[in-house]
């Protein structure tokens, strides 16, 4: 069965002649995409375009039940649910009608890793860095998945990541590395699950 819905996504500052690079960054589960954005708000707003896409399960966050969050994907029907996810951000992509000179910055933190990862590969966007934060890597991706892609890939996560251990530091390490060789980056960083604002900044 298929069906036509409605979502929402977020977007900050103003695309325009002055736009250097439009980041389009994937939040992270219990996150809202309008409360995400503002972990890149240092961000220098002229040179800078923000487009956050919402992930479309969303549920109350326990134990106070008040606050908002929201899901990418569940093991529950993934295959589907995936492409659900892709075809979000085909109509993002499609109503944004980026120029073609920008420089893309696709960003991934937590549970968006897999959506970032997964929408790269699928339709082939040629971006211009690819950042993956804190986040594991999709089991069923292979490195011809991104053959097209010849850019720069950063891995980063925290060193006392309350869901990392050291044998998943190296597992998930190998896996960046057989997907991207000599294009990755990987840098840990002092702290918790958490998005380093500092990092962001020494992207660019």
């Amino acid at each position: 069965m298929s069906y036509q819905i409605t979502n929402t996504y977020s977007a900050a500052n103003v695309l325009n002649f002055k736009t250097k690079n439009v980041w389009f960054v994937c939040h992270g589960m219990g996150y809202l995409s309008r409360y995400f954005l503002k972990y890149f708000s240092d961000l220098n707003p002229e040179e800078n375009y923000l487009i956050a896409p919402q992930a479309q399960s969303k549920y109350y966050i326990p134990p106070a039940f008040k606050h908002v969050g929201a899901s990418w994907l569940t093991k529950e029907n993934t295959k589907a649910e995936t492409e659900n996810v892709m075809r979000n951000f085909d109509a993002i992509f499609e109503n944004e009608q980026l120029p073609d000179h920008i420089n893309l910055i696709v960003v991934g933190y937590s549970q968006g890793v897999s959506v970032a990862m997964r929408y790269v590969a699928s339709r082939k966007i040629k971006c211009s860095q690819l950042v993956l934060m804190s986040g594991g890597i999709p089991k069923e991706l292979e490195p011809q998945d991104f053959d097209f892609l010849n850019t720069k890939v950063t891995m980063i996560y925290g060193k006392d990541d309350e869901y990392l251990d050291d044998e998943r530091i190296k597992k998930e390490s190998r896996r960046i590395r057989d997907l991207f060789g000599d294009q990755v980056d990987i840098i840990p960083f002092e702290g918790p699950h958490m998005v380093n604002t500092d990092l962001i900044q020494s992207l660019l």
